[in-house]
């Protein structure tokens, strides 16, 4: 008689998310939205919200030493896009030390020489997918992590890149579940978005979750004010993960301005007030989250 271990709630879910963390830039900082600022809040909001893996983008060697630095409960795997070591963008993937142990890991680029530092087709810049093989050490299952990030103006790059994803996970992953996340720079409306969706091999978890609390698209540009359906950050899983829930985070922090006069709103008791702040993002882009159960 073959004897399945229990698994508690905690074990048999995972939260699996993707965030484009933004570059860090002289730019950014001059507005407000310096990295400086920012990472206190990322590293909060991924604590917070409990990330067992996730898969992060645009970040620069400095930027992954400070997010492996502060989240010191998490181990991590990534290359630089530019030379395959520290130069240029990471897309590195994140997972809890104390719940997967990495059997495996690489990174391949998004061209035509996929396993050598390179630039694919019309893109403007090199991109890469960066992958980990992990073992659940209370269970010992193993998944794969794809995590990605697609070229901005290539068309033909994009297109092309989605159909090398799929088929690099097709070669790699056999039978185990898997995740594809990321910012693919199309959104659910483009027809290279079809490429996934309609792969028969992954499926997009926005669209086959229980539960999806999603009330803003995933990117932002460093706006509160701004709306947007589009959804260009993506969770793909393959047909073995169930999800549960799917949601789009859109957590916000305050920065002081010039006012410093306090300020009476509403009917408060008299010793509430308030002072002018602006509300800034974190990123932007917004991280995107689900929670999925293991088949």
């Amino acid at each position: 008689m073959l004897l399945v271990p229990f698994l508690s709630q905690a074990q048999n879910t995972w939260k699996v998310a993707t965030f484009n963390v933004r570059y860090d830039n002289k730019g950014d900082k001059e507005k407000g939205n310096g990295w400086d600022k920012r990472l206190p809040v990322i590293l909060s909001l991924i604590k917070f919200h409990e990330f067992d893996v996730f898969g992060a983008q645009e970040v620069l060697k400095g930027q992954y030493a400070d997010l492996n630095q502060g989240l010191d409960e998490y181990a991590s795997v990534g290359i630089g896009r530019d030379d395959g070591v520290d130069k240029g963008e990471f897309a590195p993937v994140f997972y809890k030390k104390d719940k997967f142990k990495l059997i495996n890991s690489g990174t391949f680029w998004l061209s035509e020489t996929p396993d050598v530092p390179s630039k694919g087709w019309d893109a403007s810049l090199p991109r890469i997918c960066t992958w980990a093989q992990l073992l659940e050490i209370a269970t010992g299952r193993k998944s794969w992590f794809f995590n990605l990030h697609m070229d901005h103006v290539g068309i033909v790059a994009r297109e092309e890149s989605a159909r090398l994803v799929i088929k690099k996970m097709k070669e790699m992953v056999g039978g185990d579940p898997a995740f594809l996340t990321g910012d693919f720079n199309v959104d659910q409306n483009n027809t290279i978005y079809r490429i996934l969706a309609d792969s028969k091999f992954v499926k997009d978890s926005h669209e086959h979750t229980k539960e999806r609390y999603a009330l803003n698209g995933t990117f932002n540009a460093f706006d509160s004010n701004l709306m947007t359906d589009s959804r260009i950050d993506h969770i793909f899983v393959t047909s073995g993960v169930s999800v549960n829930k799917y949601g789009v985070l859109t957590d916000s922090y305050r920065s002081p301005t010039t006012q410093t006069e306090e300020i009476k709103k509403g009917d408060f008791p008299k010793e509430l007030s308030f002072r002018q702040y602006e509300t800034r993002m974190p990123s932007d882009h917004f991280p995107v989250v689900v929670e999925v159960v293991l088949e």
